[in-house]
């Protein structure tokens, strides 16, 4: 498969165009009510797994829409590489060491780490399970200067008792304590909150269609609806349909021989060229599509705020080894930009921010203060945000230089290191607690890592290490300890098994999956029994 290649020129030339967020830009919105706000989050999207992105595999026409009316961040990030802790951040303004959600709610840590067989160093700490009621988040701050406030899709921030209701939405569809969708993306699924309706209805376009009635009803209020979708978090599915243009389109691109590699840990998918993945793309982009159009009809586009992101990175390892992400390394779970460096479109009708680019490093607990200047709204006293308002890069001028934090002391299921991260400016810090190593990467002249500059700058590294570690214990994160129990030989053993046995078993999937004949069984999970 070529189309690496072509990310890889698109993304080149995309930074030849990129603005610096220096040039002004007039705010022309009419004094009317509050915004309304439109806020999409994606599970497990990649950076290049969108067609505004770079990819020329996948297709999404309608989220291209939102980067074509509104503004992309080039350096957009996801707080943390794993989703519980990235929305609780999206929620809260906070970093995750700050808010205590540090892995996604139900993995693993202390002793019972082992039983993952994965035989590591180190144990990882424990974390919070919940999202704390002391929090105030962004619907309740909303809600507090008139928002009615709505929650589709998934949560994953605690069981019964910290639910979406519970942190501030009037509304929750869909919404509980787990991090996948339960019995598929087609009806029959398993969701307490979300009734099934009628046999082999597709999960994205349900919680589309539960979105578009809400805002219908309340379409004279002033409202937030917040879509996370369940897409495309594996288990991955699609339609026989989709998945047939989708591998016609791998064939007529050029089907690579070899499908996967090994990076540190697990092997990686090296190509986009995963057809169900494809289809699972599409239908979330058609359902995004449903929401944007509604929005029109019910004249409702002109003053709503439209917010597009993801979570953390696409899956290039672990569960069903789903895309690939160059010229990023890594993806969901990992330390390098594939895990963190997200999808980032903010629309505002208003302001003369349709199509440009801004390359200044932004997060997701950006959206906090944002989104409530926006609104007009203030952060609560209580609150001690990490995040900044963007919105003077909205108008095109600057914000200080400042640290973008990530804390993940744990093993992703993915592959990823334990490890902390500081981005300044250009510079990126990687610190192992295997190791106690640093690496340091000049994203500027090195968007895919391949070169640990660490040796060859002492002092930056030095800087950015003791300020990395300032913040973490101001915020009192917790870290891995070693594992008394460690065993190299088994670990040894482990790792002779990923090399061979795990990656043929990843390329005859690959290869049954891209055969003409391919076919998962169930009625193709499920979707043969209605139309989307």
């Amino acid at each position: 498969m070529k189309n690496n290649n072509l990310i890889t020129v698109f993304l080149t030339a995309l930074s030849i165009v990129t603005m610096s967020c220096s040039n002004n830009v007039e705010d022309k919105r009419p004094e009317t009510k509050k915004p309304n706000i439109l806020f999409i989050l994606v599970d497990d999207l990649g950076y290049t797994d969108l067609s505004c992105q770079g990819s020329k595999y996948y297709e999404t026409p309608n989220v291209d829409r939102i980067a074509k009316e509104g503004m992309t961040f080039t350096n957009g990030y996801a707080a943390c590489q794993v989703c519980s802790p990235s929305r609780g951040s999206i929620l809260t303004g906070m970093f995750p060491p700050k808010h205590g959600i540090t892995d996604w709610i139900g993995a693993p840590a202390g002793t019972k780490w082992r039983k993952a067989g994965r035989h590591t160093k180190l144990l990882p700490p424990d974390y919070a399970h919940e999202l704390k009621a002391e929090f105030v988040t962004l619907p309740e701050v909303l809600k507090s200067v008139g928002y009615k406030t709505f929650f589709a899709g998934k949560w994953h921030l605690g069981r019964k008792g910290s639910w979406p209701q519970d942190h501030g939405f009037d509304i929750n569809i869909g919404g509980w304590h787990a991090g996948s969708p339960n019995g598929g993306y087609f009806s029959p699924w398993k969701n307490p909150n979300l009734p099934n309706l009628k046999p082999g209805e597709n999960l994205s376009m349900r919680l589309a269609k539960e979105t578009i009635k809400f805002l219908d009803e309340y379409r004279d209020t002033t409202f937030l609806a917040y879509l996370a979708f369940y897409a495309v978090h594996a288990p991955i599915q699609t339609t026989e349909e989709r998945w047939r243009k989708y591998r016609d389109k791998a064939d007529s691109m050029g089907i690579a021989e070899k499908g996967f590699a090994m990076e540190r840990r697990l092997p990686y998918r090296l190509h986009q060229d995963n057809p169900v993945y494809a289809g699972l793309i599409t239908q979330m982009d058609k359902a995004v599509g449903y929401v944007l159009d509604e929005l029109k009809k019910l004249g409702l586009d002109k003053n709503t705020i439209v917010v597009f992101t993801g979570d953390n990175g696409g899956v290039t390892s672990g569960d069903n080894y789903s895309t690939n992400l160059a010229p990023l390394r890594g993806g969901k779970g990992y330390q390098w930009e594939g895990g963190i460096r997200e999808p980032f479109f903010i629309k505002i009708p208003w302001m003369d921010i349709a199509g440009k680019k801004c390359e200044e490093p932004v997060s997701s607990v950006d959206f906090y203060p944002t989104l409530l200047e926006l609104a007009g709204a203030k952060v609560p006293e209580s609150m001690n945000i990490d995040g900044k308002s963007i919105v003077p890069l909205l108008k095109g001028e600057n914000i200080p230089e400042r640290d973008l934090i990530w804390h993940y002391p744990h093993y992703g299921n993915q592959g990823g290191d334990p490890s902390s991260i500081i981005r300044r400016g250009k510079w990126k810090l990687i610190h192992y607690y295997e190791t106690d190593e640093d690496e340091l990467y000049d994203l500027s002249a090195d968007i895919s890592e391949k070169n640990n500059v660490a040796s060859q700058h002492p002092d930056i590294v030095k800087n950015l290490h003791k300020r990395l570690f300032s913040y973490l214990e101001g915020a009192g994160a917790k870290y891995p300890v070693k594992d008394p129990e460690f065993d190299p030989e088994a670990r040894a053993k482990y790792m002779e098994y990923v090399r061979t046995k795990k990656i043929k078993h990843l390329e005859d999937q690959r290869k049954r999956m891209l055969s003409p004949d391919f076919n998962p069984g169930n009625d193709w999970w499920g979707s043969v029994v209605t139309k989307d």
